[in-house]
């Protein structure tokens, strides 16, 4: 009996809300101090200094990557799509499942994906980094061929426009394909798992939303999510 209770308080729709709507919350905070003063004029000098290095590194290959692209509009109008939905979808609704099935490495992965988001606060917020599409060098698509402008109206005030570094959409692709690949019952969605994370890569560099740092970065801090995901897991 004591052992059901302990496992339905585990299991708490309530608390899972709560951990989403503060989580949320503390990421928009984190937006409201890093548009402050001459944040947008600080994300824009950081971008360039990110392009430089690129440069540098010799993996400046985003403009290269969307003329590949750019002459299949139909092709890129999904890519905008799955930039905008699928990835953030993908990951509330694999954990959703995981939750309504009671599996128990839920807590593990729920955990690894708010660690991931919250360790990319701190970045967001001492170096605002602006996103490609506003450099002049790549084609904002989202603008262009989907004619959605991210950065006015309402829709600008539900995100943080200037957290381009690093690119949480490969952290939480990172964070996703991990526990799909350990807790899935189908061998299929195990195999496709393993591409998941580079998919993702591809549209935030085609549709010029984040750089290959970003990515590189994004895929390092996923990488540390999981493992303290379950280094701090507590004793059963």
């Amino acid at each position: 009996m004591g052992g059901n209770r302990a496992r339905r308080r585990r299991f708490s729709v309530g608390r899972e809300i709560a951990i989403g709507l503060g989580l949320y919350a503390g990421y928009l905070l984190v937006r409201r101090f890093a548009l402050a003063n001459d944040g947008e004029a600080r994300a824009q000098r950081n971008a360039e200094r990110i392009v430089a290095l690129e440069r540098r590194l010799g993996v400046d290959v985003e403009q290269r990557l969307q003329k590949t692209f750019l002459p299949h509009r139909r092709v890129v109008e999904v890519l905008n799509v799955a930039y905008a939905t699928l990835n953030v979808g993908l990951t509330v609704a694999w954990l959703i499942r995981l939750f309504r099935r009671r599996d128990p490495q839920f807590h593990r992965y729920r955990r690894a994906a708010v660690l991931a988001v919250l360790g990319a606060q701190p970045v967001f917020l001492f170096f605002p980094v602006a996103p490609p599409r506003r450099l002049g060098h790549l084609v904002d698509t989202i603008a262009e061929f989907s004619g959605v402008d991210l950065d006015s109206g309402t829709i600008s005030k539900l995100y943080h426009p200037l957290a381009a570094m690093p690119s949480i959409h490969v952290t939480i692709a990172v964070v996703t394909a991990s526990g799909i690949r350990a807790t899935s019952r189908r061998r299929w969605a195990r195999s496709l798992a393993v591409a998941y994370p580079p998919a993702v890569a591809g549209v935030v560099f085609v549709t010029a939303n984040h750089y290959v740092l970003d990515g590189a970065a994004g895929a390092a801090l996923g990488a540390v999510a999981l493992r303290l995901g379950r280094t701090l897991a507590p004793p059963e």
